[in-house]
């Protein structure tokens, strides 16, 4: 099936709240999502975007990786693994030609232009493998290992508190791109994440102590690689909840602080998983760090979004609230926020959270919503007016 190609699914429709003209990419009945908000799915010009989907696998749910040009719409397949991708756990360099992910046991890398497959790292333990991201001198692939506790994890969050209290072994691993080493180079006692190199300096990389925010004491971390030493970003007191980091283009990291009272998750039934008290009346905020855990810029909200990511500039930031897609001008004296458009998903699962992501000129918007049935891909375009420049 590699090399498939499959014809335009693009359509246009006008948003029901906001009158923007929003493009659904993908429309065929399958399943169809994004990289993670950690990564981009754009290639670096913007002319194709990468994502999983289930459109050529006989029963639903088994992904494999496909490319789109945005231009033509036309699709093409990029993997043919029988058991599938897993779900969030591939990554690609910016300009797309190595594209790194996880099936089963193995972590791959694909050569996008040879179209070569090769097995890079094979788990021989009890241990589960986590979101490889790669390096910006294209050298290494970084990832978590933890160990496997056997708790069932599902939708809405199922198993998540669970996983944090019973994980006490976790590596952060690097696999040479070239596939001739691999080596721990970090080991910690907490259900460890969301590993991303720097995207400026290949000897740093941000990881988080994984579990429901209002139970984890330090969150986000910078692991300064050859030294192998931490630095807390943003170091938390008793009622911070903070999670959601990323890397800006330019080597900075953003940060959601909801405060006392939220855990970070949204379920299906539009609530938390792990928190029945009613939240406080403390105010959210996001937050802009340096690699060395000095607080740039604090950013007080009205209200938290889901997920959060930047343009270029970091001059504004694009939000996912419960029913929508929301714009945060940053400005030095305020913040001013105002409605994309609707989203609609159902918070499912992780593959129907919206994770909306800036193309890399910061013109447009990728996102992923199950509003009629099964995932799929949608684009909005901003106009000059919605304050990309500096």
């Amino acid at each position: 099936m590699i090399g498939s190609e499959f014809p335009s699914e693009i359509k246009q429709y006008t948003d029901e709240k906001t009158g923007r003209e929003v493009s659904q990419l993908t429309g065929d009945g399958s399943n169809n999502f994004h990289f993670y908000f950690t990564d981009n799915s754009f290639s670096l010009q913007d002319e194709y975007i990468y994502f999983l989907s289930d459109r050529s696998s006989k029963k639903n749910y088994i992904y494999n990786l496909f490319k789109m040009n945005l231009e033509s719409g036309r699709i093409i397949q990029l993997t043919d693994e029988p058991n599938g991708i897993e779900p969030s756990y591939h990554t690609k360099t910016p300009e797309s030609d190595i594209i790194v992910y996880i099936t089963g046991n193995q972590v791959k890398k694909l050569d996008n232009q040879t179209c070569k497959i090769t097995v890079l790292y094979e788990e021989k333990n009890d241990v589960l493998l986590g979101h490889p991201h790669i390096s910006p001198d294209r050298k290494n692939i970084g990832l978590i290992r933890t160990e496997n506790v056997s708790i069932a994890r599902g939708a809405n969050y199922t198993g998540f508190k669970e996983t944090m209290f019973a994980t006490k072994k976790s590596w952060i691993t690097l696999i040479r791109l070239d596939g001739t080493d691999v080596k721990n180079i970090f080991e910690d006692t907490h259900w460890l994440g969301h590993f991303q190199f720097s995207p400026t300096d290949s000897n740093l990389a941000m990881f988080c102590h994984e579990g429901p925010w209002n139970l984890v004491q330090q969150r986000i971390w910078v692991l300064d690689i050859e030294k192998q030493s931490v630095t807390p970003i943003y170091r938390q007191g008793e009622h911070d909840c903070i999670g959601h980091e990323f890397w800006t283009f330019n080597g900075l990291i953003f940060f959601d602080n909801r405060r006392k009272g939220h855990d970070g998750t949204i379920t299906v039934h539009k609530t938390q998983a792990t928190i029945l008290e009613k939240s406080t009346k403390d105010i959210p905020f996001v937050g802009l760090s340096n690699p060395k855990g000095t607080i740039l810029k604090q950013y007080d909200l009205p209200s938290y979004c889901n997920h959060y990511h930047s343009n270029p500039n970091n001059t504004l930031l694009v939000g996912d609230e419960v029913e929508d897609l929301v714009l945060i001008h940053l400005q030095e004296d305020k913040v001013s926020v105002e409605t994309l458009c609707t989203h609609k998903t159902s918070w499912n699962t992780q593959q129907t959270h919206c994770h909306p992501t800036f193309s890399w000129d910061g013109t447009q918007i990728l996102f992923t919503s199950d509003r009629n049935g099964p995932c799929n891909l949608y684009l909005v375009k901003l106009d000059k007016e919605d304050g990309r420049k500096p």
